[in-house]
């Protein structure tokens, strides 16, 4: 996947790269007429320095944009460092969490096991209890016979 990638950001550089050339011709004809012209641009110099002072005091602007932004910046560092904090708080919980239920579950599998294991016994005693219903009616049927044959 990445030989396809990069055979497809390499062809797309190639096409950008054509494209840049013929940029780059068309930029060394505007060059030459720029040449021309820059006897007219020195004329405007003066305009453009009155340009520039209020270029400044839109820079000063802006610096305090980027100051108020780098304090917004560090609130948000600080709530990501708490964020963070409480994730692995979190993952501390479920950790402990889990392995109380694979205690309950292998808990809830003993309780089975047992259940299954009494369950056999309870079978097993109702065996021998008809066992000792037969045997008990074998000897009331005997001592009955041996009362008759008194």
């Amino acid at each position: 996947m990445d030989r396809e990638l990069l055979k497809a950001l390499g062809e797309l550089l190639d096409e950008k790269l054509g494209d840049i050339k013929s940029d780059v011709s068309s930029l060394k004809s505007d060059v030459s007429s720029l040449k021309s012209n820059v006897s007219s641009l020195k004329s405007n110099v003066s305009s453009l320095k009155s340009d520039v002072s209020s270029l400044k005091s839109d820079v000063s602007g802006l610096k305090s944009d980027v100051s108020g932004l780098k304090s917004d910046i560090e609130t948000l560092k600080v709530d990501v460092g708490l964020i963070k904090t409480q994730q692995k708080e979190h993952g501390v919980i479920l950790r402990i969490l889990e392995d109380k239920a694979n205690t309950n579950k292998a808990e809830h599998d003993k309780l089975s096991n047992d259940i299954n294991h009494l369950s056999g016994k309870v079978e097993d005693m109702k065996k021998d209890l008809a066992t000792v219903q037969v045997v008990t009616a074998r000897n009331m049927e005997n001592i009955a016979n041996f009362k008759i044959a008194k």
